[in-house]
């Protein structure tokens, strides 16, 4: 199965989550057809995940991983050493209290 460009699967999840009510901006724009998408859920009580996706050498499946969870100031220095690393990477910041993020739905794995 070919990859979605980043570019449209950014557009398609900001839509999905506009729909269901959940505020989310881009922080950081990364390459339109090769970036990769950090996600930041930030549950407004000072506290944040943050979700990267992976691919499962067993399994052969891409599925989201958390890859930083903690206070907002200690997931935005894990953003900023990821986009250190790769400037092309696009970050997406979901800001809702009960934790909501859609990642897991259908069609955005």
């Amino acid at each position: 199965m070919s990859r979605l460009a980043a570019g449209v699967w950014v557009s398609a999840y900001l839509t999905r989550l506009r729909l269901a009510d959940i505020p989310a901006f881009v922080v950081a724009r990364g390459d339109d057809t090769a970036g990769a998408v950090l996600v930041k859920q930030s549950t407004l009580d000072g506290n944040a995940t943050l979700w990267q996706r992976s691919f499962d050498l067993m399994s052969g499946e891409r599925r989201w991983v958390d890859l930083a969870a903690g206070s907002d100031a200690e997931v935005d220095e894990a953003v900023r050493r990821q986009r250190r690393t790769d400037p092309d990477l696009w970050v997406i910041e979901v800001e809702d209290r009960a934790g909501r993020h859609l990642l897991g739905e259908p069609g955005l794995d």
